[in-house]
C-alpha cells in the first residue's frame, strides 16, 4: 500500500476513536454533534468557567458583608490597648499631673481620715468633736497656698532660699532645748509652744531645709567638677546633716532622725558616692543608731514588738496588736467610714502615727490599697522627674524630696504592719500634724515647679493656653480645602 494511501487510513481510524470517545463522556444535555475543529474536547473547557448570572456569591457566616474587613484577634487589642496606654504614659506631662492628682488626692482623703479618726479622741479632751480636723484643714489650707507658691517659684528663688530656709531651722532647733520655750510630746522635746491650740516642731521643716541646702551645694560643687574628690562630697554636707541629726536626738525624737538619715543617703547616692564611701557612711550611721537604740529601754521594747500577737508583758506592744486588730478587721472594704472599734479607746495615736490602721479597719483592704497606689504614684513621678532632668539641682532635690516621702511612708506604713518598729513618724499629706503638713505640702508644690521645666512639659502647657489653642485651631482650619468638612 502506498504511503499516502497508509496515512489516510491512520487518521480515519485516529478521528473514529476520538468521535466514539466524545460520545460515550458527552452528558445527555450536550448530546449531538460536536463543533468541527482541531480540539474535540473543547467542552470541557468551557464546563470549568464560573457561571455568570444572577447568582451571588454565598456570604460568609456571621452575617457580615464581603466589604466589612474581619474584626481584630484579641491580641491585636490588648496590643493596641497597650500601645496607647504607653504612648499616654510617655507623654511630657504625665509626671506633672501624677505629682498634682496624687498629693491633692493623698491629702483630701487624709483629711476625712483624720475627721473619723479623731473624733472620739477629741470628745476624750472634752473637745468638739471636730476639733482635730479643723485644725489640720487650717494647715491644709495654708499648705495649699504653699504648695501654689512653691509651684511658680523660678529655680534661681529656690536655690536662694536654701541657705536662710537652713539657717532658720537650726536657730528654731536650738530655740527648742531652751527651758520655758520648748515643750515635751509624748516624751520627745521637739516642740515650740506658739500660743492657744498651736504648736511647732521645728524638725519637720529640717528635712525641707537640707534637701534645698544640699541639692544646691552638690549642684554647684558638679558645676565646678569636684564631687570626684571624696573630700568636697562629704564636706560639709554630712557634718551639717550631722549637726541636725545631734539637735534632734537631744530632743529624743529618733524616728525623724531616720527621716533625715535617709534623705542625706539618698543624695551621697544621687551624686554618685563610691561604694566604699558610701557603706562607710553608712556602716557608722547604722554603729550610733544600734548604740541609741541599746540604751533606750523604751527603743529595745519597741524593736521587741516586730510581728507582735499579743499585747506582751505590761501590754509593752499593745500599740503594735491592736494596730494589726483593726487591719484585720477591716476585711475587704471595711466596716465603713466611721465605723471603727479601735478608735475608742483602745488604739492610741488613732489620728496621728496609726491613721492608716483606721483606714484599714473602716476602708478595708481596698482603701488601704488605694492609699498605697497613690504613694506609688507619687514615688514613680518623682523618680521620672530626677532622672530626665539636665539640671543637677533638680536631680538632687526631686531625688530628695522622693527619698524623704518614700521612706517616711515606708517606715509608717511598716510600723502599722507589724514589719518595722513604731517609730513615731507620721505618714506624708495623711496624717493629723500642721507641723509635718506644711513643710510636705510646699515640697510637693517644689516637685511640680520642677515637672514643669521640663522642656517638653513646658512646651505642652504653653499650647494648652487659650489664646494659643485658639490660635492653632484657627490655623488649621484655614488651611483645610474649602469643600472639606
Amino acid at each position: 500500500m502506498p504511503a499516502d494511501e497508509s496515512s489516510a487510513a491512520s487518521g480515519t481510524d485516529r478521528s473514529r476513536a476520538g468521535a466514539a470517545i466524545s460520545r460515550a463522556l458527552t452528558p445527555p444535555l450536550l448530546a449531538g454533534p460536536l463543533p468541527a475543529g482541531p480540539a474535540p474536547f473543547a467542552w470541557l473547557a468551557l464546563r470549568s468557567r464560573p457561571a455568570t448570572g444572577s447568582r451571588r456569591p454565598p456570604a460568609p457566616r456571621g452575617g457580615r458583608g464581603a466589604g466589612t474587613p474581619p474584626r481584630p484577634g484579641r491580641r491585636a487589642g490588648v496590643r493596641q490597648t497597650y500601645e496607647r496606654a504607653r504612648r499616654a504614659w510617655d507623654r511630657p506631662l504625665t509626671a506633672y499631673y501624677l505629682i498634682l492628682g496624687a498629693g491633692l488626692l493623698i491629702t483630701v482623703l487624709g483629711l476625712v481620715m483624720v475627721y473619723s479618726a479623731s473624733m472620739i479622741k477629741a470628745l476624750e479632751l472634752s473637745r468638739p468633736s471636730t476639733y482635730f480636723f479643723r485644725k489640720q484643714f487650717i494647715a491644709a489650707v495654708i499648705g495649699a497656698g504653699l504648695m501654689m507658691l512653691a509651684s511658680r517659684m523660678p529655680l534661681k528663688l529656690h536655690r536662694a532660699l536654701a541657705y536662710p530656709l537652713l539657717a532658720g531651722t537650726v536657730f528654731l532647733m536650738v530655740l527648742v532645748q531652751v527651758p520655758g520655750i520648748g515643750m515635751s510630746v509624748n516624751g520627745n522635746q521637739n516642740w515650740i509652744y506658739l500660743g492657744g491650740p498651736f504648736q511647732l516642731q521645728p524638725s519637720e521643716f529640717g528635712k525641707l531645709a537640707l534637701i534645698l541646702w544640699g541639692a544646691d551645694l552638690l549642684a554647684r560643687k558638679q558645676d565646678k567638677r569636684l564631687l570626684a574628690q571624696w573630700k568636697h562630697m562629704l564636706v560639709p554636707l554630712v557634718p551639717v546633716a550631722f549637726m541636725l541629726l545631734g539637735l534632734i536626738m537631744l530632743g529624743g525624737d529618733m524616728g525623724t532622725a531616720i527621716i533625715l538619715t535617709a534623705i542625706l543617703f539618698g543624695l551621697l547616692w544621687l551624686a554618685g558616692a563610691p561604694t566604699r564611701l558610701f557603706a562607710g557612711v553608712l556602716g557608722f550611721a547604722v554603729l550610733i543608731g544600734f548604740l541609741l537604740i541599746k540604751t533606750s529601754p523604751n527603743r529595745m521594747s519597741r524593736l521587741s514588738c516586730i510581728g507582735a500577737s499579743e499585747p506582751g508583758p505590761g501590754d509593752s506592744c499593745w500599740q503594735a496588736v491592736h494596730g494589726i486588730y483593726a487591719l484585720a478587721s477591716g476585711g475587704w472594704f471595711g466596716s465603713g467610714l466611721g465605723a471603727s472599734v479601735e478608735k475608742w479607746g483602745q488604739l492610741p495615736e488613732p489620728h496621728t502615727d496609726f491613721i492608716f490602721a483606721i483606714t484599714g479597719e473602716e476602708l478595708g483592704l481596698a482603701g488601704t490599697l488605694s492609699v498605697l497606689a497613690l504613694f506609688a504614684a507619687l514615688g514613680y513621678a518623682g523618680i521620672r522627674v530626677a532622672g530626665r532632668t539636665e539640671d543637677p539641682f533638680v536631680r538632687y532635690a526631686a531625688g530628695g524630696v522622693t527619698t524623704w516621702i518614700t521612706a517616711q511612708a515606708v517606715i509608717n506604713i511598716g510600723a502599722v504592719l507589724g514589719l518595722l518598729p513604731i517609730a513615731g513618724v507620721p505618714l506624708p499629706l495623711f496624717s493629723y500634724g500642721g507641723s509635718a503638713l506644711l513643710p510636705t505640702m510646699f515640697a510637693v508644690g517644689l516637685m511640680i515647679a520642677f515637672a514643669r521645666e521640663d522642656p517638653a512639659a513646658r512646651a505642652a502647657l504653653a499650647m494648652r493656653r487659650p489664646g494659643v489653642r485658639w490660635k492653632t485651631m484657627r490655623r488649621r482650619v484655614m488651611k483645610r480645602p474649602s469643600g472639606e468638612r
